[in-house]
């Protein structure tokens, strides 16, 4: 049933093995490893675990693409019963789902800009296949309407306060949001006189993801990715982040999905209101996170949970996205 799916199923209860012989717990990581390093195409791996995982388990659990279990961390995310969700999503998007889990088992090895770029061209790419023309075509796109002040700038001294002002739209991502965005972190890397940046959004989100009526509509894909590279939120907060630190903070609120979560995560320190979900839900439209988030996310909670987020499309609440390093701060 599963032969056409781009990940297996791994039974770790019915493994015949003793998770305390070191011996044995690192040979059956070294036949996994190397079974992937022979054939990359390789389905990759999603560990289930009815019973609970300890630390011992840990080398097996590296090579695996995400482990349901109650187990150690970063490898084990949510629960056997989240198996149909992951296997929904695979079946949904065969082809996105496995360039995410390629993408999120290279993109740790590789530095910011490396993963970024990998990222794109992954996107660009299945911005050209059946499964995002798929969605697309169910879902047309109305006109992006004019955003009057997308972006607000408030200084205070060396404090710079930045706030995404599309509330109506909890703040999507989306191109004049994004520029007002770059123009204000533009604004403080030229500036050594700024040494606070606080961003914020404006209403009952920080923000909803990226503008969907504004996916696919770039002239071509090679053109997209140009762009992407060229106007990326998550590049320029790393770069921003590494004069500032902690200094440089988001302060975050209500719905945070894609984008919304993605290029927060590159930032030195992010606080989250306790009533914050973060979401991520591109599988659902054949495409994987665009802006950032299978590199900064992995930075923050391993590749793992990001590939749980990911393919059960689930909320993580702002407890368990403390407890993870997902923010910094819950307030």
């Amino acid at each position: 049933m599963l032969d056409h799916l781009p990940l297996r199923v791994l039974d770790l209860d019915a493994l015949d093995i003793d998770w305390y012989d070191e011996r044995a717990v690192a040979q059956l990581a070294a036949e996994l490893g190397e079974r992937r390093r022979v054939d990359p195409s390789e389905p990759a791996l999603v560990g289930v675990a009815a019973r609970r995982l300890t630390n011992a388990a840990g080398p097996v659990l590296e090579q695996l693409a995400l482990t349901l279990a109650d187990g150690p961390a970063p490898w084990c995310a949510g629960s056997p019963t989240d198996l149909p969700r992951v296997l929904a999503s695979a079946e949904h998007a065969p082809g996105a789902t496995r360039v995410l889990l390629e993408l999120l088992e290279v993109s740790p090895r590789r530095d910011v800009v490396d993963g970024l770029l990998l990222e794109s061209l992954a996107y660009s790419m299945l911005l050209a296949g059946p499964e995002f023309r798929r969605w697309r075509s169910a879902t047309p796109a109305s006109e992006p309407a004019a955003v009057a002040d997308p972006v607000l700038l408030a200084r205070d001294g060396g404090r710079l306060s930045v706030t995404i002002n599309r509330p109506e739209r909890h703040n999507a991502w989306g191109r004049q949001v994004r520029d007002g965005f770059l123009d204000a972190l533009e604004l403080a890397e030229l500036d050594d006189g700024i040494v606070e940046v606080v961003v914020r959004g404006a209403g009952p989100s920080y923000c909803s993801g990226g503008d969907l009526d504004e996916f696919g509509t770039a002239a071509d894909v090679v053109s997209a990715h140009q762009v992407r590279m060229a106007r990326s939120g998550a590049l320029a907060v790393t770069r921003l982040r590494e004069r500032l630190g902690d200094a440089l903070r988001f302060e975050l609120h209500g719905l945070c999905i894609g984008a919304g979560i993605e290029v927060p995560a590159a930032a030195g320190r992010v606080v989250a209101d306790p009533t914050t979900r973060f979401r991520l839900p591109e599988l659902g439209l054949g495409l994987v996170p665009g802006a950032g988030g299978t590199v900064t996310l992995p930075r923050r909670i391993g590749r793992w949970r990001t590939a749980w987020m990911a393919l059960t499309d689930a909320y993580v609440d702002a407890a368990t996205a403390l407890e993870w390093g997902l923010v910094d701060e819950v307030r």
